[in-house]
């Protein structure tokens, strides 16, 4: 496939130069702040080192006065207050970050995470029935509850008040007591990134301005609340880069027992966790609970307070996500196979009946990166169709399933990433309808994967300060992507070598013949072209770099994104 390698505009050399004579930095350092709106002093130090007194007033989100009043009142009046939570790591963080703190205020509250295959994402109506015979008067929505007025009104009419606390996109606002929504229209809350437990974070927060709790027994669930930026790719600027940071210092420092356990089971040795392990080790492990067991499992890890039973959880856990990496491949080979034959070409939708329902939406981000165009996958499920889409950069899939809504039973979820359900009949006219959609948004012209690049880099400009720099710029994610680099004339070191099942990898090592520098990195899928490099061909390449500390040991590699032989 054809792609593409694209610089990012780069700002005024005089400016960015100034930038780093008046504040000690290296050159290309000061370039990729100034990018990132790092344009004064204080910016440079609100940006390296975010501080917590920077988070906004809760009190600006619509309708936090009347969450806030519920919540207290229910604290108040010693009322049972059920947490109901979706199934993946952003709403399982968010219930066990907010069962913790209430839990830990004397609050009587249980949680409730809906089973993917019997009651489907949103709010259920299961769970509206099991709470009103359980007793509980007041129900608290974790990242769901935007789109489900029907239950929630269901709810009402048994007496039960609702309060929701979502981020993704409203179609309408429900009638609860109160809908926390950074992405409502009528919100001027002045940040709509949120995860879905960060709008539950905020408001604790606001619980604790009000009620004067310390807002230091707050923070220490900091480190679920990174867990959940992390996973669920929201970006990590303004307040969920503070949450971020101070919460990857707290996964560093103290780490909560079911997530150590997790993490021995996963056999992690690096000696700090970053984001990438956040995404990487940790999201996926949380995942597999919902998807191949039932999301109660992690809420009942991460929210434990001790070490007894943890062992056992994340031993099952790690089970989970062995069989559903087993299903990921698996299905992932059947649907590539089929749409190899697709006639379609700017969209691939696939569907067989009994695919497992809990790894569609992986399979469908391996077929976006097998053919480059917004996937959907779908399975039967009690007669329906139901499945999982993504997308690439330019074609927007909430916009998109909106354009097809009439062929569709439920639809749901964000810009790159939505859940979809409809009818089998509707199937055929609903593809048809997609595609035309998605060939409109591309304007009829195929896309192409483009890399894009920050800046040019070669080996004589990498040193200690450089490096202390880059590291400094973390955490990594949307809106600040850790930089990817050029660099030409690259030349085998002599150590190169294929890694990986037949050697379908490259270790890569690169030396500067002047300055005797040494690089080692990986190039995943690069193998094919060893014998080429290891003759000592010139090639150029685009690479991240990726700090790994391993016993006591600190090395900084590249990871590459592509090559290309000069």
């Amino acid at each position: 496939m054809e792609k593409s390698w694209i610089q990012l505009p780069s700002p005024d050399l005089l400016e960015t130069q100034r930038l780093a004579d008046e504040h000690g930095l290296e050159l290309i350092t000061a370039n990729l702040l100034f990018k990132r709106g790092c344009r004064t002093k204080k910016n440079i130090d609100d940006f390296f080192r975010p501080d917590l007194s920077q988070l906004h007033d809760p009190f600006l989100m619509k309708d936090m006065d009347m969450a806030c009043n519920r919540l207290q009142l229910a604290l108040d009046n010693g009322e049972s207050i059920l947490l109901y939570g979706d199934y993946d790591v952003d709403g399982t963080t968010a219930v066990s970050l907010m069962f913790g703190f209430l839990k830990g205020r004397g609050a009587i509250c249980d949680y409730y995470i809906p089973d993917r295959y019997t009651e489907g994402y949103g709010f259920s109506s299961a769970a509206v029935h099991w709470a009103k015979a359980k007793g509980f008067s007041l129900i608290i929505t974790l990242d769901c509850g935007i789109k489900d007025g029907p239950r929630i009104e269901e709810a009402k009419a048994m007496g039960i008040d609702v309060v929701v606390c979502d981020h993704h996109e409203p179609s309408e606002i429900p009638k609860a007591v109160a809908v926390l929504d950074p992405k409502r229209p009528d919100c001027s809350y002045p940040f709509d990134g949120l995860s879905g437990c960060g709008v539950g974070f905020k408001l604790l927060q606001a619980l604790c301005i009000r009620c004067g709790y310390p807002i230091k027994e707050l923070y220490q669930y900091l480190d679920l609340l990174a867990i959940s930026i992390g996973a669920d790719i929201v970006p990590i600027v303004d307040e969920n880069r503070i949450f971020t940071y101070w919460g990857l210092r707290l996964l560093n420092k103290r780490r909560k027992p079911g997530i150590d356990a997790l993490l021995k089971c996963a056999r992690f040795e690096k000696s700090a966790i970053n984001i990438s392990d956040v995404v990487f080790t940790l999201a996926p492990r949380i995942n597999a609970a919902g998807r191949i067991f039932n999301g109660r499992q992690a809420v009942a890890l991460l929210s434990a307070e001790g070490e007894i039973g943890v062992e056992e959880i994340s031993t099952q856990m790690e089970s989970n996500n062995e069989e559903r990496r087993r299903l990921d491949k698996l299905i992932t080979r059947e649907a590539v196979e089929m749409a190899l034959y697709s006639t379609r070409d700017f969209s691939t939708i696939v569907q067989k009946d009994d695919w497992h329902k809990g790894v569609i939406g992986i399979v469908a981000s391996r077929l976006v990166e097998t053919y480059y165009k917004p996937a959907i996958v779908l399975t039967l499920q009690d007669g329906k169709l139901s499945g999982s889409a993504r997308s690439i950069p330019g074609v927007d899939l909430y916009k998109a399933l909106g354009k097809c809504e009439n062929y569709l039973l439920q639809y749901g979820g964000h810009t790159m990433a939505a859940g979809l359900s409809m009818l089998p009949q509707n199937f055929d006219a609903f593809s048809l309808q997609f595609e035309k959609v998605v060939a409109e948004m591309v304007q009829h012209v195929k896309p192409t994967p483009v890399f894009e690049y920050e800046e040019e880099i070669t080996m004589n400009m990498l040193n200690h300060k450089f490096f202390s720099e880059l590291e400094s710029m973390a955490p990594f994610g949307p809106g600040n992507m850790n930089p990817v680099f050029r660099m030409k004339c690259a030349k085998d070191g002599g150590n190169s070598k294929q890694v990986g099942a037949e050697g379908s990898h490259l270790r890569l090592h690169l030396k500067d013949v002047d300055t005797e520098i040494s690089l080692f990195g990986i190039a995943f899928g690069f193998g094919h072209l060893y014998s080429e490099i290891s003759a000592g061909n010139t090639f150029e390449l685009l690479f991240t770099f990726e700090k790994n500390t391993f016993k006591g040991r600190t090395n900084w590699e590249f990871h590459v994104k592509d090559i290309r032989m000069e």
